[in-house]
């Protein structure tokens, strides 16, 4: 998926911003929203934004896991 584009897209619900999850590290192609623990899949590229459609996540991996994720952009710089 497009940078540009992942940087347009927020959370429908929550307005908030969004990871991509990918393979290998991750199992399949997600946009994931952290606030509400929603995982939007991806198909053919395209984000299926619907929370219909969105799969509930737990236990999610940390940001160290994703270096190239969203969660490193917005980290506290302390």
């Amino acid at each position: 998926m497009q940078t540009r584009l992942l940087n347009l897209l927020v959370c429908p619900i929550c307005k908030g911003p969004l990871d991509h999850w990918r393979p290998p590290a991750q199992e399949r192609q997600e946009l994931v929203c952290h606030a509400d623990r929603l995982a939007f899949p991806v198909r053919d590229g395209i984000p299926v934004m619907l929370e219909s459609e969105a799969r509930a996540i737990s236990g999610e991996p940390t940001a160290s896991a994703f270096p190239d994720s969203r969660l490193d952009d917005h980290a506290d710089p302390a």
